[in-house]
């Protein structure tokens, strides 16, 4: 895919992404109505986070990381046949492996519960996990279709399909949860029971799909072949990366528990906004330039990485920066306006205030880790940011405890976000410094100049933004007018005012920056792909 294909090709997947992220939104403002930060709600976070690990594991990271250099590099070497035969086999395999994952876990969780006398939180999370560990044998599956997909440049589908998870979660939440019981504690499970189906449902949207584009399925168990070797080369090193940093999440988690039965919520809905420009742009623009990526390298194309890699370096900071600190500076009046509601009350509000305030100013170096890392796995280099993300599992779990041990009770919790956002910082660092030996990056100066003046240009839309939102509050709150009307006006007048003034000094101070994103989403596509 030519470089100038990129960010328009980005901009299809941010698109049905963001679908994705807004209808996730309304999932979890409805979870706030419904669940507040009570310690059901707590448990069904733990608890969904363990299929979540595994989905990092066996699924969407690793997979992608492993599978589409090497499926790209068959397709572009030994042509379609050979393709389809290496998918067919890392299917069987992955079905077999999740099987018995999925078996094993769930005996293990019956017998733990039958046998072992737990305490109330665990007894709250092991009923949830059994019920959502299924999810994990078809969302991998899923995680195949849209790696081969995004193989042949087709992300419009693999974009779309995880609409249908929220989608679902919101059909239970509105219609079905009187069915299973009236205590919070009961009504959660049949939100995990809609998690498996939508699992199910994805599943048989994508695999259909892929048949139309030219894949058969044929159960194969010749797994000795030397591309499957080279797939598993590279994904298992790439899942203990991955599995690595989602460890960090799980640990993080319980240490939240530990900490309070509202802990884990609290933080969980701070993620959830910091997930919505997250997923919008830069998990939309790493997911085109892994295959990006992958070609360049298989031609032999370094100096073509390097100018990708800048380019996206540029207009990611260009966006995340001033999201990160736009999320800092309304955090309470975000919070207010999307969650505070029925169980949702002015506690939950200060709880999950304090943890976004944390995870927002990391919000750029979240970006950043998801265009360096595909740099690498184009390389077929996995091995380095294990070994880097190794490390990080130190320092987090080692600021974990530092900031539990010396914060006040009520910012515990926001020390686990801010843990986070630290040892993130360090990985990105440290692998940028490893990319630019290996590809011999330069211009590092310029890309930082480009940093300091978007950097500037969202300190001006924050003053603004701060300035506008408080005095709407005032006046809005002056006319005796519903809380909720005023939490909503004050919220959308502050970011309104924000992003005006952010494009004002983006067209004054940033233009190279302005300039470059909005020409590459006017670019057309020059190049269609059709796979089948």
């Amino acid at each position: 895919m030519p470089g100038k294909n990129i960010i328009r090709s980005a901009a299809v997947v941010s698109l049905c992404t963001g679908m994705t992220r807004i209808f996730g939104f309304v999932r979890e403002i409805l979870m706030a109505h419904f669940f507040g930060t009570t310690l059901a709600k707590s448990a069904f976070d733990i608890a969904f986070k363990i299929p979540n690990l595994f989905r990092r594991l066996f699924g969407e990271g690793a997979l992608s990381s492993a599978f589409v250099p090497v499926f790209t590099e068959t397709l572009e070497h030994a042509g379609k046949d050979a393709a389809w035969m290496l998918a067919g086999r890392i299917a069987t395999m992955m079905a077999t492996i999740l099987f018995a994952i999925v078996a094993v876990g769930v005996v293990a969780i019956e017998v733990s519960l039958r046998w072992f006398d737990l305490g109330e939180r665990l007894l709250s999370v092991l009923p949830l996990l059994k019920i959502m560990l299924p999810y994990v044998f078809f969302i991998c599956l899923v995680a195949l279709c849209m790696a081969i997909m995004n193989s042949f440049h087709r992300f419009v589908l693999p974009a779309i399909t995880p609409i249908l998870l929220n989608i679902i979660w919101i059909i239970v939440i509105l219609f079905l949860l009187p069915y299973f019981g009236e205590t919070p504690a009961e009504q959660i499970r049949g939100v995990a029971w809609g998690v498996l189906f939508a699992g199910v449902l994805q599943f048989a949207v994508q695999f259909p799909a892929l048949i139309r584009y030219g894949f058969r399925f044929r159960f194969s168990f010749d797994w000795h072949t030397k591309r499957v070797r080279k797939i598993l080369g590279l994904m298992l090193p790439a899942a203990l990366g991955l599995g690595v940093l989602q460890f960090n999440v799980v640990i993080d988690g319980i240490l939240a528990l530990w900490i309070g039965k509202w802990a884990p919520a609290a933080l969980t809905y701070a993620e959830r906004l910091i997930y919505l420009p997250l997923g919008v742009f830069a998990t939309a623009l790493g997911t085109v330039l892994l295959p990006a990526y992958s070609r360049q390298a298989t031609r032999a194309e370094p100096e073509e990485i390097r100018k990708m890699f800048k380019k996206s370096f540029r207009i990611l900071m260009f966006i995340m920066v001033p999201a990160s600190v736009g999320l800092m500076v309304l955090a309470r009046p975000i919070v207010q306006a999307m969650y505070m509601r029925g169980m949702f009350g002015e506690d939950s509000v200060l709880q999950t205030t304090r943890a976004l305030v944390f995870y927002a100013s990391g919000l750029a170096v979240f970006g950043f880790y998801k265009i360096v890392v595909p740099a690498f796995y184009a390389l077929q280099d996995t091995r380095t940011p294990v070994r880097v993300a190794l490390w990080m599992v130190g320092l987090n779990l080692t600021l974990n405890i530092l900031f539990i041990a010396t914060w006040p009770y009520d910012y515990k919790h926001a020390g686990l976000a801010f843990a986070t956002v630290i040892s993130s910082l360090v990985n990105c660092v440290v692998l940028s410094v490893l990319l630019s030996r290996r590809i011999k990056l330069q211009g590092w100066g310029g890309m930082f100049a480009s940093l300091g003046r978007i950097l500037i240009a969202s300190l001006v839309m924050a003053g603004v933004a701060f300035g506008a939102e408080s005095v709407v509050a005032t006046a809005v709150g002056g006319a005796r007018l519903t809380g909720k009307v005023v939490q909503v006006a004050s919220m959308l007048s502050g970011i309104a005012a924000g992003m005006t003034t952010y494009a004002i000094c983006s067209w004054l101070i940033c233009r190279p920056e302005f300039r470059e994103l909005v020409g590459s989403l006017r670019r057309r596509t020059t190049e269609p792909v059709t796979p089948a």
